[in-house]
């Protein structure tokens, strides 16, 4: 009995050490050790032995289960090894290798246009003001004098959360109109701020998504009247677009925080199916603006007496596709890498006035 179990142990440990791969000494393990694998069976049938034979042959019995457990951990340990030196040689870079002449990555163009507006405002003397995207019902509505009723506040336009433990109502901010507020009531004026950021409204068609950038600008000084709005606007509107002379024109308009308000237009025109920004006789509306609200000013703890100021707002996202022609804003949150390599910039390509915005 004693040879029949050292000669299963022979032909199980050269199974083990002829395995291949770490499959295949798996599949030795169950049919060794397994609940009906080799050794297992010899262990259950020691009950129907003689006394005298039990005892000797179940001792021989556990010396081979733990000898071929360990020679199935050392062989797996071996396999493993080889496995991962062959896999180290099948995936090494050679770095001597000459480096791609077309570099792979893209900036986003929402990326690069706030690269661009950063530059032209920072030139003009203004500071990137930022804050946070979920605001509370005061920053985000009421001291902007946006009222109870006002459509903006209704449940259909905003992305409501769960209100402060005091009560206070909380939103994902509609605008970056409240780091203004926020500005003005953590330090004193004058302010010449630029706030780029994510804004979330509910809304989502080929030109509007629940998510977007916007950009809004705020200056507060003694003595600011609309010259001074329109010659900023005319100023950012060349140097974004790029060209010598840009037809604008203001349009009378309503919005809470700014009294007076305004639309901006610019002129456009459409040749061969591209638009031309600047000539022609169309007209695209590109942003908002006006002068602060003075109960904006005495919400923040500044006297509108002394102070004045103006501020604007233009989306992103819209802005771009205007430039750079993208048809769909929707193309810009699907992540798309055909979509990105097409309308992406190289990045190394920094705007700058100097060198040109985009190349």
């Amino acid at each position: 009995m004693t040879t029949d179990i050292d000669a299963l142990r022979d032909e199980l440990l050269a199974e083990v050490a002829g395995a291949a791969d770490i499959a295949g000494l798996e599949a030795i393990r169950i049919a060794t050790l397994g609940k009906k694998g080799r050794i297992t069976a010899q262990m259950k049938g020691l009950g129907q032995r003689p006394p005298e034979e039990r005892r000797e042959a179940g001792a021989s019995l556990n010396q081979v289960k733990d000898l071929l457990a360990e020679a199935i951990e050392a062989r797996r340990l071996s396999l493993h090894e080889a496995e991962l030196a062959a896999r180290l040689a099948s995936e090494g870079i050679d770095v001597t290798l000459p480096i791609r002449q077309q570099p792979q990555g893209r900036i986003h163009p929402v990326s690069q246009v706030l690269d661009e507006i950063a530059a032209i405002f920072a030139d003009m003397g203004f500071t990137i003001a930022e804050g946070p995207d979920i605001e509370d019902d005061f920053h985000n509505f009421t001291a902007l004098n946006i009222p109870p009723e006002h459509p903006a506040r209704q449940m259909q336009d905003t992305f409501y959360l769960p209100p402060r433990d005091d009560g206070m109502p909380m939103v994902l901010r509609t605008h970056t109109s409240p780091v203004q507020i926020r500005t003005m009531r953590n330090s004193p004026p004058p302010h010449r701020i630029v706030i780029p950021g994510r804004t979330y409204r509910s809304d989502s068609d080929q030109t509007h998504t629940p998510m977007f950038h916007q950009v809004e600008g705020l200056v507060i000084g003694r003595d600011i009247h609309m010259g001074h709005l329109k010659g900023t606007l005319e100023a950012f509107c060349q140097a974004f677009f790029e060209v010598d002379n840009v037809r604008m024109r203001f349009r009378p308009s309503y919005f809470p925080f700014t009294e007076p308000s305004a639309e901006v237009d610019i002129g456009c025109s459409y040749q061969d199916g591209a638009l031309r920004i600047g000539e022609g006789d169309g007209w695209l509306e590109i942003l908002g603006c006006g002068m602060v609200n003075p109960r904006v000013l005495e919400a923040c703890g500044v006297d509108p007496g002394e102070w004045q100021g103006f501020a604007w707002g233009m989306g992103i996202d819209r802005i771009a596709m205007l430039k750079y022609g993208i048809p769909d804003l929707r193309a810009f949150f699907d992540c798309d890498l055909r979509w990105l390599h097409h309308y992406g910039f190289v990045p190394l390509d920094v705007p700058t006035l100097s060198g040109g915005l985009s190349r």
